[in-house]
Formats: C-alpha cells, structure tokens, sequence
C-alpha cells in the first residue's frame, strides 16, 4: 500500500514536461541554501512531498536530508518535526485502512496509471474524477450530473408527515428565545490604539492585553474599536431590530412588548473579559439604541456565575452530587466555537425555567445576517415571525429510509446580499466553474457543499414530490444563523456540539444524535425562511485579517469530525452515509493524508504566486495549530474521546438539574424560589441594551 501510495505521489508532482498532468513539482522550491526565514520555510515544505513520493523520486534524499537537519536547527525544529511526525502519522494511516479498505490499493494504482499517461492533461474532467476517487470520494460524480445527484439527494432528504404539531408557535416574539453569538478580538496592529474611539480605561485595558498569546481564533472576529458601520454586533442587531419593527406594522405583534435576544461574548484574549460588556454597551449607546429589543451579554465570567450560584447548588441539593463545577465545565462560551454554540441552545432550557416559562424555543441568527422582511413577503408571502409559526416545526414523519423522526428543529436558507436582486432563491453556494487549485484536487468541499445547497437548502414547497403537508425535507447540511430548536425537543434529546469543534459547529450538533437507536431529532428544512448574508460588504477587513486562521481551521476539522465519528459509532459508514456529501466530506477516512497534502499544498501555492509573506504566516501559524489538533484526535483513547465523554456526561447532568429545579419549583420549595430569584438578579446584570419608548 505504501509504495502505491508513493507511486501516486510522484506522478503527481512530476515536473511539468507537457507528457501528462502534474500538479505541482516541488523541486522549484526546494533551495536548502536559503537562509531567510521564507526560503527556508517553502524549502522545508516542498521537501516534505518530495519524501511522500519516496525513495525512487530523484531529489529524496536531498530533500530528506534537509528536513532532518532542520529538525536540530532551534528556529526550525517545530516545522520539520511536523512533517517528519507527519510523513509516520499518513504511513501509519495507509497501514490501518489497507485492512478495512482493500481497494484504496486498486485507486493508487489507477490514478497512477493515468496521470502517467499523456491524456491525463487534456481530460481534466476524468483527471478530476480519478483524484478525487482516492483522496475525495464524494465529490465524484457531480461534475457529470448535477441535475441527477440534486433529485437523489432530495428524495433522500424527503420525509413524509405522519402527525403535524398540534401547538406551534404561535407568537415568535414571546415564545423565541433569539440568540447570537459576538466574537470579540484586539484592534488591528495597523490601527492605533490613540485613533480608537473608545474610552481611556479600555484603551489601558487593550494595551495589557495586546501583549498576550491569543488563546482562540475566529472567522471574522469583531475588532475593538472597529467603526460603527463596520461593526458585526451593531450591524446584526439593527437589522433584528428593523425586522421586530416591520412585524409590528404588519399587525403581527401587540402593545410595545420586546424581543429577547441572549449574545455569547467570546474572546481570543483573556483580558478582553473585563471589557467585553462595557466595551458592547457604549457602543450600542453610541449608535442610538434599540427601538424593540432587550439584548442580553453573557460572558465567560457570566456563566460561571451562572455555573457556580445556580447548577452547582441545584445539582447538589437534588441530585446529590459532587466535583459538580468539574462535571459541568463545558458550560461556558469562551474557546472554540462548538462551547458557545451548545450554550446558546442549552440556555433556552434554563431561561424557560427560571426566567420565563412561555419561551418554547430559541433561534439563533448570525450578526451578519439580516431578515429582509420586504422580499420575503413580496416572494414568499410569508414574513420572519410568520414562517416561524409553521407546525411542521415539531411534526412527526418517517423518513426515507423508514426511520420515524421528529422535527424538533427548524433550520431556513441564506442569499448573498449582492444576489438578492435576482431572487430570495438564489443559492449562496452556487456550484463551481473554475480552474483548481492545487489543494483542491485533494479535496473540494464546495462541491458536495453546492450540491447540497440545492438539494436541501433551495427546496421549495410546490411540487407533489415535497409539498410541505404530507411531505417536507429534513436538512442535515445547516448554516451557523437561521436554526432554532423547541425546547422539548431538546430536553428530551439533549444535542450537543462538543466543545473541541472549532469550525461547522453547526453541522455537529446534530451529530451527536443521529446514532442514538429510536426516533431521530431532525431538522425541518422550512422553504422562504430566508435572511440575507451580508459579510461581504462591510467586515471586509476582519475577514481579510483571519483569512489563513479560516483555512486552518477547516483543516482541523477533517481531524476532529473524522475522529468524532469514530466516537460516535462503531459504523462510521453508516453515520457517514446519512450526512453525505457536505457534512460527510469532512469525516474522512483517510483524515492525516488529506490534511497534510492540502496543507503542504496550499502552502506551496502561496510560495508560487509570490505571497510569501502569507505563506510564511500559514506555515508557522499551521503547524502550531494542527500539531495540536493531531495531537488530540489520535489514538483509540484519545483526547478528544476523553472530552466527549466527559461533555456528554456533562449536558445529562445540566439537564436533569433543571428538571429537578422546576420539580422544586412546582411543589414551592424554598430553595428553588431563592435559586430563581438569584438567577433573575444575574440576567438582570446581564442586560446591555434596553430601550423604553
């Protein structure tokens, strides 16, 4: 297997002599001579696939050579043990999935023979498919029936309505807990700190603080001290609040009542805890306020209050447990995006306790997201709230394989905001028309990802086929904003995103579900629910800035959905094939392999394109990051199987506390009545932003 693997590897990185394809020849950027710190650092990488294609190639033991002298060199050692670490981990790989996968043998062998042959550069299409057939399987096929892979996929999806909910929603505004999460991060280091405008003590605050490691790292953080127009929390929050105003002049809402909107407030620096709120307060003051919401900050600081003044306690006094705080540490929103995610959905089940018992569901919306209100009635004939009100959200089916499933949760569609003009159904992910990359031969997720978007996300109501009363579509593939979840539902099913995800959280969250044996929790997919995504036109500058923290992260999510899968199940097959293609395509079976062949890859391509001040911060940056992650996902007993088990066991006992509370509750016991009042007192401290009119 292992010298297949090498064989393939070479033909692919052959020099480009114009006799067959050649992805790339790394021999162009192997300099060992160089002393500066971005030609060593593309030496090292271009060696690193040399030594993946073997003894044979030409260059290998120069190259080797290299990387092993760099492996002693103070500067260097991280970068070169990591491939070194890496070439052991994806030999290891081969081994083990040569025994359960007797023909990955065959597709080494085939996609050798072709790339050796002359064609292979005039056939891109059949050049696609058999590269993909060994490294990214569920991208075959597409390319060649779109129209056909569209109609499978949907007719997978379609669930057919045995028992609508006898009592949906009804009124959004008091029975949604609406929630977001805010990202918040250091100014830029081209920005100074004198030309911020914000007061003189978070100013002396973000000075501390600029001199700290970063311990998280975000999409497309909130920059403090960023303008207003530029601002995601402030941009999202207006829309919301624009969105609450167009329901009322529509008739759909009584008297002056507000909505209630939870924010998670994480941090990629520790110090940004003491002015996260403070910091958020000014600046929703300095842009006039809000006209019909009551938005609410919870910190890291905030849930531990929460955590130790009221669950701990609770768990106590009722379940009589101890080393509670420990049990329950995934409860909290600081760190990757999987904490925070969990929390603002478990949060609902607290609010509808001990705040406010007509809450039955909450939603979560991206702050660069807005509802447009005027296009969704005008092409949908259906505002916001009043999608919200379906019974499909909370009906019984059988899907399509046969299985009963229950659509406790609601997910809706996005469109880009320079797409709107041509239809609220213009898929945001439209499927790809262009020339690869080279890390894209190994995997292409925007693929599978389009191909889904229409399946799932552009599925109307108005066929026989899926008609929205006897039949609708149970989406798997989810979108961070435009979700929510019933409260029974989650009470009774207890999904969770575990807190080591760091990317697609969204997509996790029903993961941790779909193996457990009976009725399946699943998603309504619920057509012209609808916001516009609007990151584009004004977080430009954040998202510029993460640009190669976004790439390393959907690289550590290879690792980490690949590995949770295995934890999940004994039949990763079948778990695989029910989240298929999008999902799915990051639960790799051969997750190593395909991490550091796009990493080196794409590391190659910023060398060859002469970025090479971002290809030295992808480097370094990656090799930092997907050490760990590799780290923490190997091995039977992993790290990562460690936390699951400790966070699943956590979310029990956060549930079973808040049913022991409101059993307590409901008998007037005095505890439970000094629990809630102190649980009132800290949301009341929470509240950042409430304007009476």
């Amino acid at each position: 297997m292992i010298e297949l693997f090498e064989s393939a590897i070479s033909t692919l990185i052959r020099p480009k002599d114009g006799e067959g394809f050649s992805l790339f020849d790394p021999t162009e950027q192997v300099e060992e001579n160089s002393t500066d710190d971005v030609g060593v650092a593309k030496a090292l990488n271009a060696a690193f696939l040399i030594c993946l294609a073997g003894k044979k190639h030409p260059e290998f033991e120069r190259a080797n050579g290299f990387i092993c002298c760099m492996a002693n060199s103070s500067q260097w050692s991280d970068v070169a043990r990591f491939y070194i670490n890496g070439k052991n981990l994806i030999y290891q790989e081969l081994e083990s999935v040569s025994k359960h996968d007797p023909s990955l043998a065959d597709r080494f062998k085939n996609l050798s023979d072709w790339i050796s042959r002359k064609e292979s550069s005039n056939n891109m299409e059949e050049t696609y498919e058999r590269i993909w057939s060994v490294f990214f399987p569920e991208a075959t096929g597409i390319l060649t029936n779109e129209e056909e892979r569209v109609e499978t996929l949907r007719a997978k999806r379609t669930v057919t309505i045995t028992q609508m909910n006898a009592t949906p929603i009804i009124d959004p505004l008091r029975q949604i807990l609406f929630t977001s999460n805010v990202l918040l991060s250091v100014p830029l280091a081209s920005k100074p700190l004198g030309e911020l405008i914000v007061n003189d003590d978070l100013k002396d605050t973000l000075v501390e603080t600029m001199t700290e490691p970063q311990l998280y790292w975000y999409d497309h953080p909130i920059q403090i001290g960023v303008e207003p127009e530029k601002n995601e929390v402030i941009y999202g929050l207006r829309g919301l609040d624009e969105a609450v105003e167009f329901e009322r002049a529509r008739g759909n809402l009584s008297g002056d009542d507000k909505l209630t909107c939870v924010l998670s407030v994480s941090v990629t620096h520790d110090r940004l805890h003491r002015i996260a709120k403070t910091y958020l307060k000014e600046e929703l003051a300095h842009s006039g306020g809000l006209k019909n919401l009551k938005v609410y900050a919870f910190t890291e600081s905030d849930t531990q209050r929460i955590l130790n003044e009221i669950l701990v306690p609770a768990a106590e006094r009722y379940l009589q447990r101890d080393h509670l705080k420990e049990s329950m540490g995934m409860f909290g929103v600081d760190g990757k995006y999987g904490r925070h995610y969990s929390f603002l959905k478990a949060f609902a089940a607290y609010w509808n306790i001990l705040i406010a018992p007509e809450i039955k569901a909450t939603f979560k919306i991206d702050m660069d997201q807005v509802f447009p209100q005027k296009e969704l009635v005008g092409q949908t004939g259906a505002s916001a709230f009043e999608h919200l009100r379906t019974p499909l959200w909370g009906a019984y089916g059988i899907d399509s394989k046969g299985n009963p499933v229950e659509m406790g949760m609601i997910a809706g569609a996005l469109v880009n905001e320079n797409d709107i003009g041509k239809s609220l159904f213009t898929p945001d992910v439209p499927f790809p028309n262009r020339t690869l990359s080279p890390d894209e031969y190994i995997f292409f997720s925007v693929l599978p990802q389009a191909l889904s978007t229409r399946a799932e996300i552009m599925t109307r109501y108005t066929t026989a086929k899926q008609d929205g009363k006897r039949t609708c579509i149970q989406r798997i593939h989810v979108t961070g904003g435009t979700n929510g979840i019933l409260i029974n539902s989650l009470r009774r099913y207890r999904p969770f995103t575990p807190s080591f995800i760091n990317r697609a959280e969204d997509q996790a969250y029903i993961l941790s579900v779909l193996s457990r044996p009976g009725r399946k929790l699943a998603y309504l997919h619920k057509d012209g629910l609808i916001m516009r995504h609007d990151k584009k036109s004004f977080a430009q500058e954040a998202i510029r800035s993460a640009h190669v923290s976004t790439i390393v992260g959907d690289y550590s999510r290879i690792l980490r959905f690949s590995a949770y899968a295995k934890v999940l199940t004994d039949n990763v097959a079948k778990l695989k094939d029910t989240v298929d293609p999008f999902t799915g395509s990051f639960i790799s079976r051969i997750p190593t392999i395909i991490v550091h062949l796009r990493f080196c890859l794409k590391a190659a391509s910023y060398f060859a394109a002469d970025r090479d001040k971002q290809g030295l911060e992808f480097i370094t940056n990656g090799v930092q990051r997907l050490t760990s992650a590799l780290d923490f996902t190997q091995g039977k007993k992993s790290l990562l199987k460690q936390e699951y088990d400790n966070e699943r066991l956590g979310w029990d006992l956060y549930y079973d506390t808040l049913s022991a509370i409101e059993d307590a509750l409901k008998k007037g016991d005095w505890f439970a009545a000094r629990l809630q009042e102190k649980a009132q007192s800290i949301i009341d401290e929470c509240l950042i932003c409430f304007t009476r009119d």
